[in-house]
């Protein structure tokens, strides 16, 4: 049996702080014809949307665009290649050669490319408990051993002393996605 380092030998860092709530503008225009845009301007998020919008549109994608600047500024907070390289060291197993962030993962919480060693981590986990993105590292790093749902890679996966935890979390949130 290896001398495996267990999660208490590994300090999770602590969720990403709270930021103040995004100050929203949002700016009307008869030139906009079915089109809405963000960006961020000096810390207000501008939110261009066409001037026939209802009430209900606005809010709607001032929400939508709110959320994404969130997403955005919570995974900058994360150094996802540090973590990866600890939670390897920690659980024996490989490090990835690219980890990262990606915006496009509606219906899973991460995904790996075994034949790359790359792993991509949807941005929405970025405001979830440190643990719960520690424990979706851990399982994408497995696949790097393991590219299916073996018998044998659920054994490695649960390594991570909060496995079983942090998957209640995500199908909480809506469902396991992984």
């Amino acid at each position: 049996m290896t001398d495996q380092k267990s999660f208490d030998d590994v300090v999770a860092p602590a969720s990403p702080p709270l930021t103040p709530p995004l100050h929203v503008e949002v700016i009307r225009s008869a030139k906009r014809k079915k089109t809405s845009q963000a960006r961020l301007r000096g810390g207000v998020l501008e939110v261009r949307i066409p001037d026939w919008f209802s009430a209900k549109q606005e809010t709607e994608t001032v929400s939508h665009f709110a959320e994404r600047f969130e997403r955005s500024r919570a995974s900058r907070q994360i150094d996802l290649a540090q973590r990866a390289h600890e939670l390897a060291t920690a659980f024996d197993l490989p490090v990835p050669q690219q980890i990262t962030w990606v915006t496009n993962q509606r219906d899973r919480w991460g995904s790996c490319t075994p034949a790359h060693g790359t792993i991509r981590l949807s941005d929405r986990l970025a405001q979830f408990p440190a643990w719960v993105v520690d424990y979706v590292i851990v399982h994408e790093l497995a696949h790097l051993i393991e590219s299916n749902h073996s018998e044998r890679f659920w054994e490695i996966v649960n390594r991570y002393e909060l496995t079983e935890r942090a998957r209640g979390y995500l199908i909480a949130k809506g469902h396991d996605g992984l």
